[in-house]
């Protein structure tokens, strides 16, 4: 059998995000509803099962897994995984990064440091503390920024990821821009994607193309496209003033698809070959039920179908 896992189009499919919780101890209006109604813990992936599906994966090739949420370092024992997977860095696999609201980042940087964790992305919506509790609900500005000055310290390397909204933070991409040259940041500006239950929000309010939020920076800034990849979707382009790098994620406006190495693991154990598609495969059913070996198989088939 082959060992790596190879979709019908010939993609390698070789980066993994898993999202291991749906809790989080923010409420983002373009994510949740500020009312959510979490799992029950019998339906999502033990802490131990996580780590059984990540190592079949990186047996098949994967070098390179992001562990997301909700947030994902507000789940009790979230370390012991993370410590595990790091020892997996040179073994197998090349990165283990973490996507986060920040929160917890001042009381934790250095303990993801020390677990094999190299790069952060942290999400970033508004650097007005006001408007920064608005967008988030229960979101503390401050809290969030030491965090992000305690892991430049221990040596994290951060990119910010804000996700550009109508009407609410368009006129005030700019100021970010700046303030992640200032920080020596990366940062990638986000299509919200008009999809999934967020209460009485509407994501449709919300959408802004990132077509015009680059003619926009164009007006200030001056930009080269740039061939840079990562395992993300990010298109890239130079910031010639900044000698920075700006990436844009346009699901929407320019998908991404032709180059997608990529599936995603939700915490109830679901595997998404697609993030357009329904299409999916219940990895937790078959590790609880059949086992490994099961499941090595369960993945050969999945990607099939990507």
């Amino acid at each position: 059998m082959n060992r790596q896992l190879i979709d019908p189009f010939g993609r390698e499919v070789n980066y993994l995000r898993v999202s291991v919780t749906d809790r989080c101890d923010f409420r983002c209006t373009y994510c949740m509803s500020e009312n959510m109604q979490f799992l029950p813990k019998k339906d999502i992936l033990t802490l131990e099962e996580i780590e059984d599906i990540c190592n079949v994966f990186i047996s098949l090739g994967t070098k390179k897994i992001r562990l997301t949420g909700g947030e994902p370092l507000v789940r009790k024992g979230i370390f012991e995984l993370i410590r595990n997977l790091g020892k997996k860095i040179g073994n197998g696999l090349e990165e283990l990064t973490i996507t986060t609201n920040g929160s917890q980042l001042e009381k934790k940087a250095e303990e993801l440091y020390d677990a094999g964790v190299r790069r952060l992305n942290v999400s970033l919506d508004h650097l007005n503390p006001d408007k920064f509790k608005e967008i988030t609900r229960w979101g503390d500005l401050n809290k969030v920024l030491n965090g992000l000055q305690k892991a430049k310290e221990v040596g994290l390397k951060i990119k910010i990821n804000t996700v550009a909204l109508k009407n609410f933070n368009e006129d005030h991409l700019l100021d970010i821009v700046e303030w992640c040259s200032t920080e020596n940041f990366d940062m990638t500006i986000i299509e919200v994607m008009p999809m999934g239950d967020i209460g009485s929000e509407n994501r449709y309010d919300q959408y802004l193309p990132l077509s015009e939020v680059r003619t926009n920076i164009e007006k200030k800034f001056t930009l080269k496209d740039i061939p840079k990849k990562t395992a993300g979707p990010a298109r890239y382009c130079r910031i010639e003033e900044k000698k920075m790098d700006l990436g844009f994620i346009t699901p929407l406006t320019h998908n991404f698809c032709e180059s997608c190495n990529r599936v995603r693991l939700t915490c109830t154990g679901i595997l998404y070959m697609c993030l357009g598609q329904n299409d999916n495969a219940d990895l937790k059913k078959v590790l609880r039920e059949k086992g490994l070996l099961e499941l090595q198989k369960a993945l050969f088939e999945a990607i099939s179908r990507k």
